[in-house]
């Protein structure tokens, strides 16, 4: 071997092959059914819940924001685990995706696997978070970890102060 064969041997054997993971999107057939309870609370000063329902990956990442409840912008800050990581940064996603406030009732919602820009999410590990505030009454932060892949699974989360039975029915067709 010549000299140079031998230093591009000697380089070569000491470069780090580097592999680069692709991600794989969750299937296009998959979705997540949210089942939500708000329920009655007998007080003298009801007032109905600000409601923030959204999805972060492994990395604590704001991945979606699914459903974002209340009356006035002004209020917003009251869903302070929420206006932290996201209503404070993202003006067009919080004028997107707000409604008003809702009564004590039941809800479902499906989610259908998007990011907030559109885009199908990896497979992977992801935390569900419903947060709950309500004026004059509790605080409620909830959340539940869930692995989105090509597999359907079901979570509940127990009811608290403010919200009721929580039901996450992710499912692959």
């Amino acid at each position: 071997m010549n000299a140079f064969a031998t230093s591009i041997a000697g380089i070569t054997l000491a470069l780090p092959i580097a592999f680069t993971a692709i991600a794989k999107p969750i299937p296009e057939s998959a979705s997540m059914d949210v089942e939500f309870q708000l329920p009655k609370i007998d007080t003298a000063m009801y007032a109905r819940p600000y409601v923030a329902v959204w999805i972060e990956d492994d990395r604590r990442k704001p991945v979606r924001t699914m459903q974002l409840w209340v009356g006035k912008d002004e209020w917003l800050k009251d869903l302070r685990s929420w206006w932290r990581k996201v209503g404070r940064y993202d003006r067009e996603l919080v004028d997107a995706v707000t409604s008003a406030t809702r009564p004590a009732g039941e809800y479902r919602f499906v989610w259908d696997g998007l990011d907030d820009a559109g885009n199908r999410v990896e497979q992977g590990e992801y935390t569900f978070y419903v947060e709950v505030v309500r004026e004059h009454g509790g605080r409620n932060y909830l959340r539940q970890k869930m692995s989105l892949s090509d597999s359907s699974f079901t979570h509940h989360i127990k009811p608290t102060e403010e919200t009721g039975d929580i039901r996450l029915q992710y499912s692959v067709k």
